[in-house]
């Protein structure tokens, strides 16, 4: 009996089986709709829950993570899947209307089978793939470099020369790369995408670094450039000397892996000496020159040149630059346009500046012209430099005046990379005597700003970080330099030593020749000696370590005109600066004079004196300054002389052509006396308000109404509480608190101002009264301890009506914000900012909102400095403001 019930169960479980396996095959024929339907519901499902995953990635990506690898296989499985499905589920679609027999059976079962299994297997591989996509995390954090993107522009030709050096970089045996070729042909370009092309990419390095070398090298500069990136570069670090630095850099990057690219390297550099280590091949260090010398004499493992664009290149660089629309001014001009590109030899900086000279040429004969001076030029002077410096001079040479051409050859005294103040160098154009189609100061400064502005239509100077200040490209410089050396008159010769770390003055037999002199910029402690200087007229000395010179000094300069003295540390003027019967201007800026000389008295023919940032100037003596009676510009902003002083108002008033009259004021009475004056507050153009005491409140309603102010610093107020508006409106006034909702009358605006600096006031709270300065490009708040809105929400209210009245900082520029531990807002929405570039924000831990969205700043490109944590902390409007400005970031070190 046990026998047969085991044989009967035996039995029994075998048919359920077989009955389970029809079953399921007969679904497979029955249920083939249903199921398609389920595959169909289920596939849409896994895709939502794949978008969910991919928005996680994104997220993380955009945070500079990168995606785990089993997600990524995981979103291929998916992806993959997807398509397999749909063609299934379309080939099932068919055959369900493929039917016989009435509609009831399909014409082949066994393909309708087939299908039927396909599908079920599907459902089960969705079912598979859902259960496996629940991650915990999508992606991880990677090691980055410590790298900030440098501005770049739009590049032709670039790609080849930037796929040469990454091939280059990734070879072993490379461990320092040269790149060499001409001035301006874009080497500088070739390594800001190098360095650029590291922010978008991942890879192994520790720290990308960059640093400007220049003609004259400053191993000093080069490790402040390096520590900035792997270190802090606080006053205990430059407190310490050389060496010391040299070991500090040496101990962090040895036993890492960094990259460090060095821009314009004229001569060896010894990097042992800065402190970079060679040993490992793994490190790339890559640098740019002019020179296939230095890349010999700096041990390259491999020297790149880099060429010249390609006649097609060079096409579409010239095109791109000279504009559609003036190849349409005459049927011949694209043939010409053509030969002059060409002409251009397929430098980068040559076609550029041509390309935007050219733009204007509308008739043939332009064109011709210029072919004919090209090739003229380029043939009379043999050698690589000099093919280029004969093309750049054509943009010289078509300037429309002489006085234009010696004005662009005078900002070559400045060291390289310097940016100029255009009020500054108009002043000295004035008084070299450049500037005279006008008799009057103003008319000059108009001719002036006239001159930049075609000198900037030239290309031969650049704008500055914010509009009042221009530069000179490095190659056009050196172009400049050479035309005033080889194509100058002898009595026009000029002497540059700016920036050449000189210890001392050159020898006396220099000085007898040059018309101007620029020794800017360099280590020099002491001028002695007698030099015999009858033909200079300029003498620029700024930026040196001066501590004495002797009387004799000045004894044999009957023609100096312009003296630059400022940046030093000088605390006394020789008595011999009277002999200095021409001098016209004078800069003592930022010395440490204590008291200016009575024998100023004898510089009749003064025009401009500048004693700004001299806190230890202490007295002028009586009737010095009345006795300058030429004196049309002075500047007294943030100096230990407070212009309140009845005895001075009273000899600066006496002045008969004082135009420009700068500032400092240190209480409210002597803020009420300098303002009562109608000529001296229509000459004010830089007021400084120092170390008022005893006051909480202070009324700027008087500064409306000196038209010419251009300048306003307040520092070291540290009672100072409110700064206080009248505003007209209505015939009536306002009060502060509610001037938003009034109509501020056109005369009660800071029309003028351009430049605010507030520092160590440390009881403000809000700087409200700026947002009624249309004009405003630079605004610099520093070290206000309490200062918890830029723009004060509970003076103007947060209505939309009320935000219709109100747009602040439509011109402004630059803005810093450093220092300010309560400041939570700068403007309660966001703002167009039309020319808005910089923003800096140190030491702000909540500001947590930046007053921009995606339309703010639109077509041009913002900097935006900060620490790294306070970046990620940022909150934003929305996804698309985010977006926008993410790439803006340059982290500035803690």
């Amino acid at each position: 009996m046990g026998n047969i019930f085991s044989v009967e169960i035996s039995v029994n479980h075998a048919i359920s089986s077989c009955w389970n396996r029809t079953t399921e095959h007969a679904n497979y024929l029955c249920k083939l709709p249903e199921n398609l339907v389920a595959l169909g519901t289920a596939c849409k499902r896994l895709g939502e829950f794949r978008n969910d995953v991919m928005r996680r990635v994104d997220i993380a990506e955009r945070e500079q993570m990168q995606r785990l690898d089993q997600v990524q296989g995981w979103l291929s499985r998916v992806e993959n899947l997807e398509t397999q499905v749909s063609r299934l589920i379309e080939d099932g679609t068919e055959e369900i209307e493929k039917k016989c027999l009435g509609g009831c059976c399909p014409r082949r079962c066994s393909t309708r089978y087939k299908l039927g299994k396909r599908v079920a297997r599907k459902l089960k591989e969705v079912d598979n793939l859902m259960s496996q996509g629940s991650f915990d995390l999508v992606a991880e954090r990677l090691p980055s470099p410590r790298v900030g993107e440098r501005p770049s522009e739009a590049t032709v030709g670039m790609d080849s020369r930037l796929d040469k050096v990454r091939s280059s970089m990734d070879e072993e045996r490379v461990g320092i790369i040269g790149l060499y070729g001409l001035g301006g042909v874009g080497k500088t370009t070739l390594l800001t995408q190098i360095n650029n092309a590291f922010t978008k990419r991942t890879h192994d390095f520790d720290f990308v670094i960059w640093s400007t070398v220049s003609k004259n090298v400053n191993l000093g500069k080069i490790q402040d450039d390096i520590w900035k990136k792997i270190g802090c570069c606080d006053d205990r670090w430059k407190s310490k000397d050389r060496d010391e630095k040299a070991t500090s850099i040496w101990n962090v990057l040895t036993g890492k892996r960094f990259v460090l690219l060095l821009d314009d390297v004229w001569e060896r550099l010894t990097l042992l000496d800065v402190g970079v280590p060679l040993q490992n091949k793994k490190n790339k260090i890559v640098f740019t020159t002019r020179s296939e010398e230095v890349c010999a004499q700096m041990e390259a493992d491999k020297r790149i040149k880099v060429d010249c664009l390609t006649r097609t290149e060079s096409w579409d660089l010239f095109r791109k630059n000279l504009g559609e629309d003036a190849l349409k001014f005459h049927p011949e001009i694209p043939k010409l346009a053509q030969v002059v590109a060409q002409e251009c030899c397929g430098l980068p900086l040559v076609l550029t500046t041509m390309g935007k000279a050219m733009a204007c040429k509308k008739t043939p004969q332009e064109w011709k012209h210029a072919i004919r001076v090209f090739q003229s030029s380029a043939s009379k002077l043999p050698g690589i430099g000099d093919r280029v410096f004969p093309l750049l001079k054509y943009s010289y040479d078509s300037l429309p005046t002489e006085v234009a051409r010696s004005c662009f050859l005078y900002c070559s005294l400045y060291p390289e990379d310097d940016e100029m103040s255009k009020s500054s160098l108009i002043n000295r154009w004035i008084c070299e005597g450049f500037l005279d189609e006008f008799d009057d100061w103003e008319g000059a400064e108009n001719q002036g700003y006239n001159i930049i502005g075609t000198l900037i239509h030239a290309c031969l100077l650049e704008e500055g970080d914010v509009d009042y200040q221009v530069k000179l490209h490095d190659v056009i410089r050196d172009m400049a330099l050479w035309i005033a050396r080889e194509t100058g008159k002898e009595q026009d010769k000029f002497l540059v030593k700016a920036g050449s770390t000189l210890t001392e003055a050159p020898e006396v037999a220099e000085w007898m020749g040059p018309k101007r002199i620029s020794l800017m910029n360099n280590q020099i402690e002491k001028l002695t000696g007698s030099p015999i200087c009858p033909n200079l007229s300029t003498l620029f000395l700024r930026e040196n370590s001066l501590k004495m010179i002797t009387d004799s000094f000045f004894q044999f300069m009957p023609n100096l005109r312009v003296l630059d003295l400022s940046d030093n540390s000088i605390t006394e003027l020789p008595q011999g600066i009277s002999n200095l019967v021409s001098l016209r201007y004078l800069d003592l800026s930022l010395t440490e004079i204590k008291e200016l000389p009575i024998e100023l008295k004898n510089l009749g023919n003064l025009k401009c004196l500048l004693l700004s940032d001299m806190p230890q100037l202490s007295s002028i003596p009586e009737q010095l300054i009345s006795s300058l009676l030429m004196l049309q510009v002075i500047d007294m902003s943030n100096c230990g002389i407070c212009d309140g002083d009845e005895a001075l108002v009273e000899e600066l008033e006496s002045l008969k052509y004082l135009h420009d009259l700068g500032v400092t004021i240190t209480s409210t009475s002597a803020f009420k006396r300098l303002l009562s004056s109608d000529k001296l507050r229509s000459c004010i153009s830089s007021v400084c308000l120092r170390n008022f005491n005893g006051s909480s409140s202070l009324n700027l309603t008087s500064l409306c109404n000196v038209k010419n102010l251009c300048e306003l610093s307040i520092s070291n107020c540290g009672s100072l509480e409110n700064l206080v508006i009248d505003w007209a409106w209505e015939g009536k006034k306002t009060t502060e608190s509610n001037y938003l909702n009034s109509k501020v009358s056109s005369h009660n605006s800071f029309h003028s101002l351009e430049v605010v600096v507030i520092e160590s006031c440390s009881r403000l709270k809000d700087l409200t009264w700026v947002a009624f300065a249309p004009n405003l490009k630079a605004l610099t708040i520093i070290d206000c301890d309490q200062m918890q809105e830029v723009i004060g929400t509970g003076k103007c209210g947060e209505s939309a009506e009320n935000g219709e009245n109100l747009s602040p900082f439509v011109k402004l520029q630059v803005l810093e914000l450093d220092d300010l531990p309560q400041l939570k807002s700068i403007f309660w929405k966001a703002l167009p900012f039309i020319y808005l570039n910089t923003i800096y924000v140190d030491s702000c831990p909540l500001l947590k909102k930046l007053p921009l969205n995606a339309n703010s700043a639109k077509g041009h490109r913002i900097v935006i400095s900060g620490q790294t944590e306070w970046w990620n902390k940022v909150e934003w409007e929305d996804e698309a403001t985010h977006n926008a400005f993410l790439p803006c970031f340059v982290p500035i070190e803690e």
